[in-house]
Order: C-alpha cells, then sequence, then structure tokens
C-alpha cells in the first residue's frame, strides 16, 4: 500500500493535473495513494470529496490549454440564470477556437466556435466566456423570452455593495455589435429579436416576463424602477407600473423572505399604498399563472383610474 503523504498546499483541496502536481514536485507514485482518485484523463481528485463545477472547470482549463469555459457552465458561474431545464447539466462545457479539434474527455462537453480578442477572460485561474458572449452562445437553443431575461440581466444596473461591481455586463449598443460580428452564427437572428425587446431595469427573469406579459395583454410599457417621487433618488421604488394610473407592481420573490428585506418592503409598501396607489405584490404562484390574474386586476385598476379621472374633469 502506498502511503499518503501531505500533498502541497495548492493541491490539497481541489482537483489537480498530473502536470501540475509534478511541477509542485510530487512524485508519481504519490498520485496513485488510496485518497486520490483519476477524474478523468490525467487528472486527479480527493477521494469522497465532492467536487464543485467551479473546481472542475478550474482544472478542465488546466486540463486543456486551448479551451475555456463557455455556453451553460459559464451562465452558471456568472448567475447570469438558465431556465429550469438548463443549468443542471454535471458536465462542463468547453470550447476550443473553431480551426482546433473540439475537447473530447469524460465530463465535457465540447465546442467549436469562432472567437474574437476580448470573449474570454481569466477569472481565479479559469477561462470563461464574457456574459455578452455566454448570451449569444446560449441564443439557438434559449426560448425568446428567457433569451430577453438574461440580456435584462446582462444590461440592468449592479447594486454594488451587494455584487462587487459598479457598471452592467453588456450595454445593448455592445451587444448590436457582438450580433454584427457573428453574422453566421446558430441564433444570431433570434438574439436580434431579443434585444430589441430588453429594456434596463428589469432585474430579475420574473420581472422580465411580468414586462412581457403586460405589453403581450397590449398593456403599454411599464415604467421599470418606478420612484415614488420620481425627482427624489432615495424615495421607495416599485419594480415596474403606471404613474398616469398610480398603479406599482413588486414582485415579491425568493430574496425577499429575510426579515431585513421584508421590513424595507413594509416600509415600501406602505408609502405607496399611503399615497392613494393601487398596489400588486405578485408572487411565484402569478408568475406560474402566467400573471393573467394579475394583469385583469392591473386592467381594472387602470379603468377605475380612468373613470375617476373623467368625473373629476367633468
Amino acid at each position: 500500500m502506498v502511503t499518503a503523504k501531505p500533498l502541497p498546499e495548492d493541491l490539497a483541496k481541489a482537483p489537480f493535473t498530473v502536470y501540475q502536481a509534478r511541477d509542485l514536485g510530487v512524485a508519481p507514485k504519490r498520485l496513485h495513494a488510496k485518497d486520490l482518485v483519476g477524474a478523468g484523463r490525467l487528472i486527479r481528485a480527493h477521494a469522497g470529496r465532492e467536487v464543485s463545477l467551479i473546481d472542475r472547470a478550474r482544472v478542465l482549463c488546466a486540463a486543456t490549454p486551448d479551451a475555456w469555459v463557455s455556453h451553460e457552465t459559464a451562465a452558471v458561474f456568472f448567475d447570469l440564470g438558465l431556465p429550469p431545464w438548463l443549468g443542471q447539466e454535471p458536465r462542463v462545457h468547453l470550447s476550443k477556437p473553431h480551426g482546433l479539434p473540439r475537447v473530447r474527455r469524460a465530463g465535457v462537453i465540447g465546442h467549436r466556435v469562432h472567437v474574437i480578442p476580448g470573449e474570454v477572460v481569466e477569472i481565479d485561474g479559469i477561462r470563461v466566456s464574457v456574459p455578452p458572449r455566454t448570451w449569444l452562445d446560449l441564443a439557438h437553443q434559449l426560448p425568446l423570452r428567457y433569451l430577453v431575461a438574461m440580456g435584462d440581466q446582462l444590461i440592468r444596473t449592479p447594486r454594488p455593495e451587494l455584487e462587487f461591481r459598479s457598471v452592467p455586463f453588456a450595454y445593448k449598443e455592445g451587444l448590436r455589435l457582438l450580433i454584427r460580428q457573428h453574422p453566421n452564427m446558430q441564433g444570431v437572428e433570434k438574439a436580434r429579436l431579443a434585444l430589441d425587446e430588453m429594456r434596463v431595469g428589469s432585474d430579475s427573469f420574473p420581472e422580465t416576463f411580468l414586462r412581457l406579459a403586460l405589453l403581450d395583454a397590449r398593456l403599454p410599457e411599464p415604467e421599470l424602477q418606478l420612484r415614488l417621487d420620481p425627482d427624489n433618488p432615495r424615495s421607495p421604488a416599485a419594480d415596474l407600473g403606471y404613474r398616469k394610473h398610480r398603479i406599482a407592481v413588486q414582485y415579491d420573490g425568493a430574496h425577499h423572505r429575510t426579515r431585513e428585506q421584508q421590513s424595507r418592503d413594509n416600509r415600501r409598501d406602505e408609502f405607496f399604498i399611503g399615497a392613494g396607489w393601487s398596489y400588486f405584490k405578485p408572487n411565484a404562484d402569478d408568475l406560474a399563472d402566467g400573471f393573467q390574474e394579475l394583469i385583469a386586476r392591473i386592467k381594472r385598476a387602470r379603468r377605475s383610474q380612468s373613470n375617476a379621472g373623467s368625473l373629476l374633469a367633468g
């Protein structure tokens, strides 16, 4: 039996390649100790230890120097959001330039793509498609409304205190240029359609789906991140609404479950209701219903506000 000597710190917690071990002076026989298992060609992992997606992506990039993380895996990496039937794939999507053979190894879905400078970055030792390119890579397989929702995530204004970045992943003009640079990509026409429907201010997939549902119901384009007092940047804001009709809508998502968030929500709710607005708080049940009941209520509120305005004018 091979005695398991301590591994260098860089190899002690995550999978690694045989070449990484060799560079750190690990003897070849140490790689056959019982605390290590094979995890693919020239890759070793720690026995009995669950391997995260990030660690798998990192070691696979190290094992295939010409490849980078892409497609669904890149969307998970950047938390861009995916339909429920995607993103559960245990294999890692890796792309290579079109002139090279695709990656063929266990645990990998290989792609060959046309790539231009700036579309791949390295983050914490992992080469990965940038978010705009990831969006375009997924355009052919995402339904249009999901492509719009992911696009909204690219162009929305981030919250620096929560996300540690202050600028969006992309701007619409940059995405328009990206589409022009890849005219022959599968899904590029759908991406062009999605770009026309994208808006800054939809901060989650349900918010985008709600906005699209309102438009499908022939309601006007709603104002996004609607502030009670538009001239006061500290005024409470709802996800969307119609200022003319004093209608505000706030989607009650999972992140609203914390005590602190609920306290902020309650204060915001009181401000809108106290100011005489029609105030709606849809949730996952409304999302599952396609927001049909909510839309009917919003239409009734618009009619009520319009009738009240007519009476006052008379």
